[in-house]
């Protein structure tokens, strides 16, 4: 039987259908996370473009958000990007935009979100509100 209350072992990701049952566009906020040379080469680009992403540890290729691969690509990898004076819920919400939205444990948001407990992390994941989208892998 699988355990009902998660543990630091369960596996958490950007849950798309939470944002559209919120009526809420993912997009406006990653749109704020770009920096300024990808908010610059996206503005020329109408709509919602996709554009291939290569997995860098699989070499597959799979057609993706351009915002979500600029995030990815560039931004994530940008100073500023995720220090630690980032609130944690939204260093775990870039985290997640930045490995393309694979589930991660809390203690593997850990490992990346230097100086914060997994103990930490599962209990600001579980309090209750879901923010932004994060949730448990279901």
């Amino acid at each position: 039987m699988k355990s009902l209350r998660p543990t630091t072992a369960t596996k958490f990701h950007i849950d798309m259908g939470w944002w559209e049952k919120q009526n809420k566009d993912i997009r406006v906020f990653m749109r704020d996370l770009l920096c300024a040379e990808c908010k610059e080469r996206l503005a020329s680009q109408p709509g919602s473009p996709m554009v291939d992403m290569i997995d860098p540890e699989t070499a597959e290729v799979t057609r993706v958000d351009a915002l979500w691969e600029a995030i990815r690509a560039c931004c994530s990898n940008r100073p500023g990007y995720l220090t630690p004076e980032t609130p944690i819920l939204d260093g775990i919400f870039r985290v997640f935009l930045a490995n393309g939205n694979k589930p991660l444990s809390a203690q593997q948001l850990h490992e990346r979100l230097e100086k914060r407990p997994a103990d930490v992390i599962l209990r600001m994941l579980t309090r209750g509100q879901v923010y932004l989208g994060i949730k448990p892998v279901e």
